[in-house]
């Protein structure tokens, strides 16, 4: 018996965050009857999302790395006429790995693999994600250092994080938390607003030369190199278990910032052989590159921000 939300991401149909939302819409049910949160579900049992029957077999796994230009919207909802499942038109369901904000650009990872978005995502995973931003002043030394010692916002203060000047606008930034708009709202907190912004990584995988409309399969490089990071870090279901062990015996808890999976430990192990240094221009990438169609009314202009 498993959880009814893991059964449907193990199915490839959507991240579990999204199976919450169709359960807590009504839009799931379990042998004809309206399923409810935490309810578990059997190999045996019929399972179907807004009544489209879902798979019991796990399909092969498909990780794509999409560069989301401005404009698009990373849902799945296909009411959204923006929507990124659209943009891409891929031959399967698949789903995009956590957000970019509809005004924002750079690298979104889209799979059909619902465990590894969970390993990705959790903020104790410490898994980074690397951002290139651009303010409408000029970048000090007292608001990086801000930036990096943790800014309060959503009633709560972010994690610590690697920030550098890249030129005298524009600043890298490093992130292990996703709160939403999170950048945005942390240079909003100091005066400061975001122009332009833009992803170039997430764990090992790069943006590299890959255009703005345009998607790559991962290099086999790449993906051993994101299963070797992700088998480090939690899943929900793991996470929840080192919680409460945590608890049963707080002295066998963690080293914060020091763990598998952080900042740290990643940039020590990138320089692995194998690793591909501009997967942008990789044989393989070149081959499965593609143009999704653009959404009525958005316009194709890549030098917007």
């Amino acid at each position: 018996m498993r959880r009814l939300n893991k059964y449907i991401t193990d199915a490839g149909y959507c991240s579990r965050r999204e199976a919450d939302r169709y359960i807590e819409q009504g839009r799931v049910t379990v042998n004809g009857r309206v399923a409810g949160l935490g309810d578990m579900v059997g190999d045996t049992d019929s399972v179907e999302v807004d009544g489209e029957r879902v798979g019991r077999r796990r399909k092969a796994p498909v990780y794509i790395a999409f560069h989301k230009p401005v404009g698009v919207t990373c849902t799945t909802d296909r009411s959204d006429k923006t929507n990124i499942i659209d943009f891409i038109g891929y031959k399967e369901r698949i789903f995009p790995v956590g957000r970019l904000d509809k005004d924002s650009e750079g690298l979104i990872i889209l799979t059909n693999d619902g465990d590894i978005v969970n390993r990705i995502l959790r903020a104790g995973n410490n898994n980074p994600k690397e951002y290139i931003v651009t303010v409408d002043k000029p970048v000090t030394p007292e608001f990086l250092g801000r930036m990096a010692a943790g800014v309060r916002i959503l009633g709560t203060k972010t994690k610590p994080c690697e920030v550098r000047r890249k030129n005298e606008k524009t600043f890298v930034i490093f992130l292990t938390q996703g709160l939403n708009r999170q950048i945005r709202r942390m240079c909003s907190a100091m005066d400061y607003k975001v122009v332009r912004l833009k992803r170039v990584r997430v764990v090992n995988i790069t943006l590299g030369n890959l255009e703005p409309g345009r998607w790559r399969y991962f290099t086999p490089e790449e993906t051993a190199g994101m299963q070797e990071i992700l088998a480090l870090s939690s899943g929900t279901e793991e996470a929840s278990n080192e919680r409460k062990a945590a608890r049963r015996n707080p002295a066998h808890g963690p080293a914060k910032g020091k763990g598998p999976g952080s900042y740290s430990e990643y940039r020590s192990r990138s320089k692995s052989p194998g690793r591909s240094k501009d997967p942008g221009r990789s044989k393989d990438s070149g081959k499965t590159e593609k143009n999704g169609p653009l959404p009525k009314g958005l316009k194709k202009n890549r030098g917007q921000s």
